[in-house]
């Protein structure tokens, strides 16, 4: 429910009713259905907003490490990526890995993420976490100093903030 939230608002600033200039801030995200997530941040993209990762980017939350340009986004000293080997459910539910799904994501990511992931065991069923200092080396920081200063002379054109939340991976299964 909450990937519409993301589908809506990128489509009114696509539509021209929403100002492209706003932020998107993800907080919480726990990741979700691979194809969602691409149609959901293609939209983003061409939408023009900004990401500031502010918190837990988990599983296909990643993707937009991928898919929005690297100047468009920022990590605070709380934003934290986790990375996994694709899954699906099998007959019972029970998660299997999916081979074409991995191959997607790396597919997907940027060759220096590629690179963070090869130098810390690669994508597995266990997850893998970015954070600190080797993320500040692959996603830019929202330092006050260059990010408030810029904000400063935009602060009256932004809508406030979107915050959005994933539900867990057990949602999405029907």
């Amino acid at each position: 429910m909450r990937i519409r939230g993301l589908l809506l608002s990128a489509a009114l600033v696509v539509a021209g009713l929403v100002p492209a200039s706003a932020t998107m801030r993800i907080a919480e995200d726990r990741g979700g259905q691979i194809g969602q997530y691409l149609q959901a941040y293609a939209l983003l993209r061409s939408s023009g907003e900004n990401v500031v990762v502010d918190g837990n980017c988990l599983s296909a939350c990643t993707l937009l490490l991928g898919v929005i340009p690297r100047d468009r986004i920022c990590a605070t000293e709380r934003a934290r990526f986790g990375f996994h080997a694709a899954w699906m459910p099998d007959q019972d539910g029970r998660p299997v890995t999916s081979p074409m799904g991995t191959q997607a994501l790396w597919r997907i990511y940027p060759s220096s993420v590629r690179k963070w992931i090869n130098r810390n065991g690669g994508l597995s069923r266990k997850m893998i976490y970015l954070e600190g200092r080797a993320l500040s080396g692959i996603v830019p920081s929202c330092s006050r100093s260059t990010r408030q200063e810029q904000a400063s002379s935009d602060r009256r054109y932004l809508p406030r903030p979107v915050r959005y939340e994933r539900a867990n991976a057990a949602s999405y299964r029907r």
